[in-house]
């Protein structure tokens, strides 16, 4: 699934032009992708204990987090998920549980608070920002989710 979910992001961010046909295609699949990342986005919270630190559920939703920033920074594709019920919801709610989690433990969502090799080699970091990266794009130029917000 990893693996799948790089080859996607590979392709979105892509500077070669997408056809609409390919558009098309990653709209049908950006409610499914929003709706797995809504499920497991709480598996990330694993990560926190050090047993946890190479769990496959908490991979996949880190990469199934990079593609939707990804996607929502295609104007082509915002629009769609901007309306998406929940996504924005959870993101948030998702920030406020990753910052609680690292104020208990080593933070390993934030590049600052780790040290030496962790800060290159833990999937985790950089979470956070790719979370207010996400926020940003699900209110870019949208009113209501500004309100939510």
């Amino acid at each position: 699934r990893v693996t799948l979910l790089e080859l996607m992001m590979a392709e979105l961010s892509d500077k070669n032009p997408v056809t609409s046909e390919e558009m098309n295609v990653f709209m049908r699949h950006a409610e499914f992708l929003a709706g797995c990342f809504q499920e497991k986005c709480e598996a990330v919270l694993k990560l926190t204990s050090a047993a946890d630190a190479e769990d496959e559920e908490a991979l996949v939703t880190i990469r199934l987090l990079d593609v939707l920033c990804e996607m929502t920074s295609n104007n082509g594709q915002l629009e769609g998920l901007q309306a998406l019920p929940g996504l924005l919801e959870t993101a948030i709610d998702t920030l406020r549980l990753t910052h609680l989690a690292g104020k208990q433990a080593v933070n390993i969502f934030t590049a600052t608070h780790m040290t030496g090799q962790e800060e290159i080699s833990h999937p985790a970091v950089g979470f956070k920002s790719h979370l207010i990266r996400l926020i940003g794009n699900l209110c870019y130029k949208n009113k209501k989710n500004q309100d939510k917000v």
